[in-house]
């Protein structure tokens, strides 16, 4: 299989603490990402870059009648997304190791196509899409959801807890991937040539006043997600270990009692 990402490409990695941080962010954002994402009985639908199945079972239950299948490129994440949905007992989804770029399908085999925080790993989103594109019906629906690191905004406000986030984005954009691709879902689904294309701005906004939002999105989500590239920001140089555990702390502060953070992701439908 070929692919522009693989497993050394994936910015966040595929340890035990990225699986545990996909699954807390999929739960803490389940009804805002997947607000009036249903697929009607007996629908086929693609699910591309399921990783470890976090997004998966959300999409399974909420269409219980559809069917999905869901590919990635990586085994040992397929192997975990497999063994999730077994435990819960859903049976509605089939797994395939498979890439973006090589799909083993027919063309116009899906009604569906659901891709999320994917494209933000790529080098060719565009040709990624392309490629989804042509396993889709005539009229079939694409839904793509990414996030946009440049749209947090948080207080209390410093310059090195920015500069920790600047790290984040500047490895990924090392990696061929791009951490700030949200506010560019629109001109790339047009490139892709799908049609009547909407594209919404899906916030979340945290504070004391939301713990559980605190607690599973800022905590669990984002900072986790920024301290998972540490080692790699020190090996390169990006920043010191002083100045990097001052802007963690500074980022934790964000959680705290009089702190705020806000985040934005979006999410893209197009028609074939």
């Amino acid at each position: 299989m070929k692919s522009d990402m693989n497993n050394d490409n994936y910015v966040h990695g595929y340890s035990l603490k990225e699986s545990t941080r996909l699954s807390d962010q999929a739960n803490t954002l389940s009804e805002l990402l997947h607000k009036n994402i249903a697929y009607l009985p007996n629908s086929k639908v693609l699910e591309a870059g399921c990783g470890v199945g976090a997004q998966t079972i959300i999409l399974a239950r909420n269409s219980p009648n559809a069917h999905f299948t869901s590919i990635d490129i990586s085994s040992e994440s397929l192997a975990e997304a497999k063994a999730r949905v077994n435990r819960l007992g859903i049976l509605n989804v089939e797994f395939q190791a498979a890439s973006i770029f090589d799909l083993p399908f027919d063309e116009n085999s899906f009604d569906h196509l659901f891709v999320c925080f994917i494209l933000e790993h790529l080098q060719e989103p565009v040709k990624a899409l392309n490629c989804l594109k042509k396993v889709l019906k005539p009229g079939g629906t694409i839904t793509v959801i990414e996030g946009d690191h440049g749209s947090a905004f948080y207080y209390p406000e410093n310059n090195l807890a920015q500069k920790a986030i600047n790290c984040l984005v500047e490895i990924q954009s090392r990696k061929g991937g791009n951490a700030l691709i949200g506010r560019q879902l629109y001109p790339i689904l047009k490139q892709a040539d799908f049609k009547n294309i909407n594209v919404l701005p899906c916030q979340v906004y945290c504070d004391s006043s939301r713990p559980e939002w605190v607690d599973g999105f800022t905590i669990k989500t984002f900072i986790a997600m920024v301290e998972g590239i540490k080692e790699e920001a020190l090996k390169l140089n990006l920043t010191g270990p002083e100045e990097w555990n001052k802007g963690m702390t500074a980022l934790y502060d964000t959680s705290g009692e009089e702190g705020t953070f806000s985040y934005t992701f979006f999410k893209g439908i197009g028609v074939k």
